[in-house]
């Protein structure tokens, strides 16, 4: 069985050579994989690197890496222990209902082992209801002709054998796209889950899988599958397909170690994460919720804040921040762009949203003196901000009335 070492960190934490098994070749490989992604995913440091805001598994070399979010440095590292798995199933990234899902109270659930299982799980059923065939091309030798005669393969397969046909024909079979989508993800599945729990799991799967072609799948391709009503109950699969393929790195470290890496960024994690909390606290009510609601701001640039909420006439912007101001006051830089983004959505208010305990902060206009008083030309309103705080966690699990929370912080009456 192979032994495998595991380093558990949390995002901004530096790791350097010598820490439980971490090695020169480990360093590399993730240096080559940041260079790869335009340097977002750590800094580089005297034989080492620090983590930024990417939180996930990588696992390369016999090595799993584990970085947890972790939004207040004060706190116990075990508070912070599995609420990205949480955080993800909140988002709808993992499904709920699922068996692998369920385990997400797990502590010591690898992130990587949620997703493969979830995934071989997806495909296991799949195979149970019986899958698809598709028409295909296929060039190749027949003893019949039938299809469209390649002249030229045929001249150069068969200047020996005259009973043959070399055609380009269709078939009726499973080796189609989707089956080859769904292979190849087995495969790296099966390279990644050696000497774990899955890895059985995994076999078994593959034993039921039709035989397929194991060809290059690129981005474009899967952004190019197109499912229909009989291959509708593919699509989760095919998306639990894209995330592995997309993340395996086969060559990131010249070839030696294989890598897959699986990270997020929690600054769009929190933002999706806080405004599916705050659409669950708006139903029922009459306060509208969009998304990335967008205005063009000049020539081609647009402004686009986070959340934005209307009731009735009145209007109110979020701006999520996962990374809480060093000092007691946001940053000008962001309190000029919540200013933007009163102008032009005519808000009221507007409200810079960080992680960490509630704290006393009420509405400022954005200049206290009378002669400068802010208001906008059109309607009269007075522009104010706020810095607003929630707690992602209560009794060690995620906080179920954020959304509540946010909007008590709004003041939306």
């Amino acid at each position: 069985m192979t032994k495998r070492n595991n380093i558990s960190v949390f995002e901004h934490q530096r790791l350097t050579i010598g820490e439980n098994g971490f090695k020169q070749s480990h360093l590399d490989a993730l240096l080559k994989l940041n260079d790869y992604h335009e340097g977002t995913y750590f800094e580089p440091i005297a034989k080492g690197i620090k983590f930024n805001q990417f939180v996930g598994v990588i696992q390369v070399d016999g090595l799993t890496i584990e970085i947890n979010p972790k939004a207040d440095k004060d706190d116990a590292d075990f508070k912070w222990k599995g609420v990205l798995l949480k955080m993800l199933q909140a988002c709808g990234k993992l499904k709920a209902e699922s068996a692998g899902a369920a385990h997400v109270r797990r502590q010591n659930l690898n992130l990587l082992e949620v997703y493969f299982e979830l995934y071989l799980l997806e495909v296991e059923s799949l195979v149970r209801k019986g899958l698809i065939k598709q028409y295909r091309k296929q060039t190749k030798n027949t003893t019949a002709l039938k299809g469209k005669l390649e002249f030229a393969g045929h001249i150069k397969e068969n200047i020996i054998h005259k009973e043959r046909f070399y055609t380009t024909h269709q078939v009726y079979d499973a080796n189609h796209f989707l089956h080859q989508v769904l292979g190849k993800a087995l495969v790296i599945v099966d390279q990644f889950t050696k000497g774990s729990r899955l890895h059985d799991f995994c076999k078994r799967v593959q034993l039921n899988f039709p035989e397929v072609n194991n060809s290059t799948i690129s981005l474009q391709q899967l952004n190019n599958i197109r499912l229909n009503r009989k291959s509708k109950d593919y699509s989760y699969s095919l998306e639990l397909a894209r995330l592995i393929i997309l993340n395996y790195s086969p060559d990131i470290s010249g070839g030696k170690e294989k890598m897959l890496s699986l990270l997020f960024n929690m600054n769009e994690l929190w933002e999706e994460y806080i405004l599916k909390q705050v659409q669950n606290a708006c139903v029922g009510t009459q306060i509208k919720v969009a998304a990335q609601d967008s205005k063009l701001f000049w020539g081609n640039n647009s402004l686009r804040p986070d959340i934005v909420l209307r009731k009735g006439g009145r209007t109110f912007i979020i701006d999520t921040k996962w990374k809480r101001p060093d000092k007691s006051s946001a940053s000008v830089s962001d309190l000029r762009q919540m200013y933007a983004y009163c102008r032009f959505w005519d808000a009221e208010s507007a409200m810079l949203l960080y992680p960490g305990d509630n704290t006393e902060n009420k509405f400022k206009p954005y200049l206290k003196d009378d002669y400068y008083k802010v208001l906008d030309i059109h309607n009269t309103i007075e522009h104010q901000c706020k810095m607003g705080f929630v707690s992602v966690l209560k009794d060690g699990e995620l906080n179920e009335a954020i959304g509540l929370e946010i909007l008590s912080l709004l003041e939306i009456h």
